[in-house]
């Protein structure tokens, strides 16, 4: 049970100052203060280290608590970009379907107002080719992932879809900060600034809407059949 301690401890911190620290500088100076400590500790618990940082992401996300992102490039320099993605979708799913589950139950109309003027947009969507549509959501931030992750339980998204599209949906996204994250080693080296804004770069959001077009061809395809047909 000692050897739970430290690790959750860094884990806990580097979290509370992703969520809750004044600015990105702040948990990037962290970083590079205690970079050595932390990815001894890490290699030392490895499999500790993961399920805990797992669990946490998973809660974060049940709770929408903002900061996934950071936190999974956080997951990228601690844990490497392949492992933090393996471990990252499967947390977020599971907290995502959590959530899913939360907003069925009695406190879906309390949870139902976060969701704000969003719902009208995605209802349509829905309706059409769910699986398509919430691919297409997950793959490309049109909409805060809150209101991603709430708008498909009160629109009838059958669970099995809704599961299924943001599994593999969060993948490419998810990814892509793994690896920024893997890479952030280099950057403490050079002593440079970091920011969210310099991971989405052109070449990379282009990838992730050609992903969200091919999401779309069935729709595309049912539109194109129900014309021929009609």
């Amino acid at each position: 049970m000692r050897r739970l301690w430290p690790v959750a401890a860094l884990l806990l911190a580097l979290v509370l100052l992703t969520l809750f620290g004044p600015d990105n500088a702040t948990l990037f100076e962290a970083l590079r203060a205690n970079r050595e400590e932390m990815l001894a500790l890490v290699a030392e618990y490895a499999v500790i280290a993961e399920l805990l940082f797992a669990l946490i992401y998973a809660v974060a996300i049940a709770l929408s608590i903002p900061g996934g992102a950071m936190m999974t490039i956080i997951g990228g320099f601690l844990f490497g970009p392949l492992r933090t993605t393996i471990v990252v979708v499967f947390a977020a799913t599971l907290g995502a379907t959590a959530l899913f589950l939360i907003a069925r139950g009695a406190v879906g109309d309390r949870l139902r107002s976060r969701a704000g003027p969003w719902m009208a947009k995605m209802e349509a969507g829905f309706q059409d080719n769910a699986m398509s549509y919430l691919l297409v959501l997950r793959l490309v931030p049109l909409f805060p992932f809150f209101v991603v992750n709430l708008a498909p339980a009160f629109l009838g998204v059958p669970l099995r879809t809704y599961v299924i599209a943001t599994f593999f949906g969060i993948i490419p996204g998810t990814f892509v900060f793994a690896l920024a994250g893997g890479g952030l080693g280099s950057a403490l080296d050079a002593s440079g600034e970091f920011s969210l804004s310099g991971i989405l770069t052109p070449e990379v959001i282009a990838a992730l809407v050609g992903l969200a077009a091919l999401a779309l061809v069935p729709v595309a395809y049912k539109i194109f059949r129900a014309r021929r047909d009609g």
